[in-house]
């Protein structure tokens, strides 16, 4: 554990939240919130709390809902983002809020998402909430033959966050 005045690791990240692996997606996580469950069997929300170091990522995959992602501790994380009307950018959620990175960052609903830790980092910290909440049913995992094809234009990077 910390001792006071000593940033944590993400060792004791894992020991304190109990983080587990993301199924397919990458990282390690715990969920800390689920609201009340809604008519449709959905919690009316969710959060969590998820790790991801240097050499892992969080493949490409996207949600019916819009996902609020959240930068805690650690370094800047690089997420690609693929719209359904075609476009795609780049968004970095990290503490340097007056050089362009985001503390929050709001991916909207059907919107293709990936992250990974920005080079040169070794670890990121951040939570993601959502509303209604998460379940299994909602995730949607990338192809990479599919997504290249839509946005040829990010075929590279596309690669780097699929997973089969």
């Amino acid at each position: 554990m910390t001792s006071p005045g000593r940033p944590p690791t993400p060792e004791d990240l894992v020991a304190h939240y109990g983080l587990e692996p993301i199924p397919r997606e990458g990282g390690l996580f715990r969920r800390t919130w689920a609201g009340p469950e809604r008519a449709d069997g959905r919690p009316e929300g969710s959060a969590i709390v998820a790790l991801l170091t240097a050499d892992d990522y969080s493949a490409l995959h996207r949600l019916p809902s819009d996902e609020v992602w959240h930068f805690y501790l650690g370094d800047p994380l690089e997420l690609l983002l693929l719209a359904p009307d075609g476009t795609s950018r780049t968004a970095v959620l990290g503490p340097d809020v007056l050089g362009g990175q985001q503390v929050q960052l709001t991916v909207p609903a059907r919107t293709w998402m990936g992250a990974r830790v920005t080079p040169g980092g070794a670890w990121t910290f951040f939570g993601c909430t959502m509303a209604p909440g998460f379940t299994y049913g909602d995730y949607e995992h990338g192809d990479a033959a599919d997504l290249t094809a839509r946005y040829p234009d990010r075929a590279d990077r596309i690669t780097e966050l699929c997973r089969p």
